[in-house]
């Protein structure tokens, strides 16, 4: 069997079966009027040319990897990401449970939340720093300051979101060991805490 009669063997059993599958996860990610079929052509002719086709046995993980990085090359085109999208594409990873998707996107809707209280110059240093990755030198270009500027701007972010994060886990541990069977009280507003 020659080389292009191995591949196009490959593809047809391992790879091309997930098409329909790939097709509806998008469907429900992406939003209306994104061009799904496009997506579609552009991870199948990717993992057609993939390299090493003997080290791919599992082609459903592969394709929809391939799916989700061309999701994210499109969203860092883009000039403004929305959170929301960035935790829908974690729906496309073949092998996590629904937990794990469901806690995820609950996170990164929690860190928006955060994000949007920081005031307005250390939240646009961040997330043109940590989302659309520019360099120091490239944001003080854009917003007018000097580097050290950027930098102190962005340490201040880091450091609210790590505090608000912080409090955010320990009023989780709080609740956990209240459940675990310490008295909680009445606490309904006006009665005070009754035993």
């Amino acid at each position: 069997m020659d080389d292009l009669t191995a591949r196009l063997s490959w593809f047809k059993t391992v790879i091309l079966p997930h098409e329909a599958a790939l097709r509806s996860r998008l469907r429900r990610v992406c939003r209306p009027g994104f061009d799904i079929d496009n997506l579609v052509a552009e991870s199948l002719a990717r993992a057609y040319t993939a390299k090493d086709i003997a080290r791919i046995p599992t082609g459903r993980g592969y394709l929809f990897m391939i799916a989700r990085n061309l999701l994210i090359d499109t969203a860092r085109r883009d000039t403004i990401v929305s959170l929301d999208f960035v935790a829908d594409l974690d729906m496309l990873r073949a092998d996590d449970s629904l937990e794990a998707s469901l806690t995820a996107r609950d996170e990164l809707r929690h860190l928006q939340a955060i994000i949007e209280t920081l005031p307005q110059q250390c939240r646009r240093v961040f997330l043109l720093r940590r989302v659309q990755e520019l360099s120091f030198s490239d944001i003080a270009a854009q917003m007018s300051l000097s580097v050290s500027t950027v930098e102190k701007h962005l340490a201040r972010a880091v450091m609210l979101v790590a505090k608000a994060m912080s409090e955010r886990e320990e009023g989780s541990f709080d609740r956990t060991t209240r459940r675990a069977g310490q008295p909680t009280g009445d606490r309904r507003p006006g009665v005070g805490v009754r035993r």
